[in-house]
């Protein structure tokens, strides 16, 4: 199944965080807290604006982005856990996401 958004909102799929510190202690997932980043697998057509408008989103499938802890709603489609937020949701963009990876490594 695929869902796709109306007008500005996104569909975020959370990123798992490390469960282990750079120490080498785990933390089990009781402790841990939900990820705040996540990559964006659906976006709307765009913000409707008040003379009638669409504005363009500025965030496109693919994108890794930054949210606050408690925003969007959250929603269980096939069994994967999505979160629908709205663009103004959006802290930012991570950019050159696959570069920092590369470099932790």
């Amino acid at each position: 199944m695929q869902i796709r958004p109306l007008y500005d909102r996104i569909i975020v799929r959370r990123l798992e965080q490390q469960k282990q510190t750079a120490s080498g202690i785990v933390i089990p997932d009781t402790a841990s807290e939900k990820p705040e980043q996540g990559e964006v697998t659906a976006v709307g057509n765009g913000r409707l604006l008040q003379d009638g408008s669409v504005r363009a989103l500025l965030v496109k499938p693919g994108d890794r982005v930054l949210f606050g802890k408690y925003a969007g709603q959250t929603v269980k489609i096939d069994g994967v856990e999505y979160l629908v937020l709205r663009e103004e949701d959006v802290l930012g963009i991570i950019e050159n996401a696959d570069a920092s990876l590369k470099k932790a490594a």
